[in-house]
């Protein structure tokens, strides 16, 4: 069989909205889309209505799909409204998307972890399409090819609708909703109701991690995204990412990514982000 030459990205990026945005499609796209909310929240329209976004939705439309999309202002941890949404987005075309999309049921929305796993092999795509020169382009294709894999094992390990499960999950979502501002565990399990060694053991059972590494993880991501993509000093980039102190996020940072914020940044920057 004849390797699939015929997968085209047609574009890889990101974007960062800090304006109001709304784009409308009503005979959908031409290509097919994969997006992933990464920061803030957004509306899209699905089921036929106007849904809210937020991080870790991946919208998945195929050519033809109605699409819309609204950015506006949403009220954030501190329920003052505010315009602020960021997104990989990926679209494309060739009978290799084609097949592997027909292969199985998508849905338009799913939910996705911002592990390293999923955003980074956007990140990685978007690099390789971002490369002037670039001698390799089956490079890509394979990132692309890996990140199809993500979202299948996601659609595989989507959990059954048990109470517990449900309970989980609220947590999961209010640590990704609140991660920019400090909180604590005891916030968390209130909001859904249940005692902090419930919600502690809920969510260790069901996402093999404990809450507090979860919200290391989401806001070092967090502030990953916003060295690279966004003016901001390190110091606001810190604060705005929910971590106490510069010196924390500092000594956080250097551990998970083998250097400083400073370094991460220039790096990125020499490397075209």
């Amino acid at each position: 069989m004849k390797e699939e030459a015929n997968l085209q990205i047609l574009h890889a990026g990101y974007s960062l909205h800090r304006k109001p945005f709304h784009t409308t499609q009503i005979d959908g796209h031409e290509n097919y889309l994969i997006r992933l909310q990464t920061l803030g929240k957004c509306r899209s329209r699905l089921n036929g209505r106007l849904e809210l976004l937020e991080p870790g939705d991946l919208l998945l439309f195929a050519p033809g799909d109605p699409y819309e999309l609204k950015i506006e202002a949403e009220p954030n941890s501190t329920g003052e409204p505010a315009v602020s949404s960021g997104d990989y987005h990926i679209f494309l075309s060739g009978e290799w998307i084609k097949a592997w999309w027909n292969r199985r049921p998508l849905p338009h929305r799913l939910k996705v972890p911002l592990s390293e796993g999923i955003v980074g092999t956007f990140r990685q795509i978007m690099l390789e399409q971002r490369r002037i020169s670039n001698p390799t382009p089956e490079i890509s294709e394979y990132y692309l090819k890996i990140l199809c894999m993500e979202i299948e094992r996601n659609l595989l390990e989507q959990p059954q609708p048990t109470y517990p499960t449900y309970l989980a999950h609220r947590l999961k979502n209010y640590i990704e909703e609140n991660a920019s501002t400090p909180f604590k565990l005891e916030d968390a399990a209130v909001h859904v109701g249940i005692s902090v060694s419930r919600a502690v053991h809920l969510f260790k059972q069901a996402f093999g991690t404990s809450m507090i590494q979860y919200t290391l993880d989401v806001r070092l991501n967090m502030a990953r995204e916003r060295i690279i993509f966004s003016p901001l000093s390190l110091e606001h980039v810190a604060e705005s990412s929910g971590f106490p102190s510069y010196n924390y996020f500092h000594k956080v940072f250097r551990k998970r990514f083998g250097m400083s914020p400073k370094q991460f940044r220039q790096t990125s920057r020499d490397n075209g982000a």
